[in-house]
């Protein structure tokens, strides 16, 4: 004797999704707009919820209303929740695509509904679309990239409601299926249970990623300058500090380069400073082209910028200058600076990281003095 009828937790498990949805469009309100995908999954859960009380309604509605509606919506529901996932990740779905999928399938299963009634029948039709929505929906998001606890739950639930569509399907072979969604076979019931279930997860593993989403934008943020995308100050020390312990540990040199734009701020008051923010954002794809990765450029404040080069001399230090400092000069119809560098290296008894800056200062106020669009070491 089963505990609970399959209509009552499809009723159940619809109110809570319906919860989800809430949440879902909640975080939509309030986190950044470069987050997407967060309406597509409230609105995908709406959808599956709309569909699962049609579906409950058998007997009490029009048979149009709790068998093809039913399994249309749950079917674009279940796709909308790709969807959602897909401009997560800022890839633009391929709707029309799956709505001809998903319109093929439900037409057919209104065939086996009135023109060649068979319950079986539509139960394999929609368990193999909903497993081919799921298991792409799962590998999408792999080839994506792991790394999270978020991602591995996600891909997880769709692997397993997926492989539960699968099972599904091959059991309509081997038991019998009954006549509608709401028979009470065991079977019946342990699979509306999962799916019922696995959305919910599902849900949860959306708000997970997009938690992971709001936390790196957030550090993106606070570690990077929001005009040249280069980093902080604040950030700039901690990580020059630690560079530096990493060299002194090692008995290697760290270089330090202190970069000011010549005569910036005859451009911000011959063309405006508009004008000087396009200079420096173009100052710093210039210098970010001649880096390797492990190389930190940082924004300083104005029009001076700070390269840290770990494990570089002062004579490798200095040829990475001059080709910097070449690399941004303008040309003959372009607006822009030149740039005078300053560069000093660790010394092998030690040093802090006030020192380096301060010898590098003094090199670059040196260059300044020499006439400008120099490099100077110290």
């Amino acid at each position: 004797m089963n505990l609970i009828d399959p209509r009552t937790a499809i009723v159940l498990i619809s109110a809570m999704s319906a919860l989800m949805a809430l949440v879902l469009y909640a975080l939509k309100r309030s986190y950044p707009p470069g987050i997407q995908g967060l309406g597509h999954w409230s609105q995908a859960l709406l959808i599956i919820v709309g569909g699962g009380i049609l579906a409950a309604s058998r007997g009490k509605l029009p048979e149009i209303l709790t068998t093809v509606v039913p399994n249309f919506l749950l079917s674009w529901g279940v796709y909308r929740l790709y969807a959602g996932t897909q401009r997560f990740h800022d890839v633009q779905p391929h709707t029309l695509r799956w709505l001809g999928m998903i319109g093929a399938v439900v037409l057919a299963t209104a065939w086996f509904t009135w023109g060649d009634p068979n319950y079986s029948a539509r139960l394999r039709l929609m368990a193999a679309l909903m497993a081919a929505i799921f298991a792409r929906h799962a590998w999408f998001i792999v080839q994506r990239g792991m790394g999270s606890f978020s991602r591995w739950l996600t891909v997880a639930v769709l692997t397993y409601i997926a492989a539960v569509q699968v099972v599904r399907l091959a059991t309509t072979f081997i038991w019998p299926a009954g006549d509608t969604i709401l028979d009470a076979t065991p079977q019946q019931a342990l699979f509306i249970a999962s799916f019922s279930v696995s959305v919910l997860l599902f849900s949860v593993g959306a708000v997970l990623m997009a938690g992971d989403r709001l936390r790196a934008e957030l550090e993106h943020l606070a570690t990077r300058d929001s005009l040249t995308n280069t980093l902080t100050r604040r950030y700039m020390d901690e990580a020059c500090a630690i560079e530096l312990e990493r060299c002194q540990r090692t008995g290697q040199s760290l270089a330090f380069l202190i970069m000011d734009l010549d005569r910036f701020k005859v451009i911000n008051d011959t063309h405006g400073h508009q004008m000087g923010d396009r200079v420096l954002v173009d100052f710093a794809a210039k210098v970010q082209g001649q880096l390797r990765r492990k190389e930190l450029l940082g924004r300083f404040g104005g029009e001076e910028f700070v390269l840290v080069l770990p494990q570089t001399t002062l004579d490798e230090a200095l040829k990475v200058a001059e080709r910097i400092r070449k690399a941004c000069m303008p040309g003959d119809h372009e607006i822009g600076c030149t740039v005078s560098i300053g560069v000093t290296a660790s010394l092998p008894e030690g040093d802090s990281l006030d020192k380096l800056l301060a010898r590098a200062d003094a090199a670059l106020y040196e260059a300044k003095n020499a006439g400008r669009n120099r490099v100077v070491a110290g």
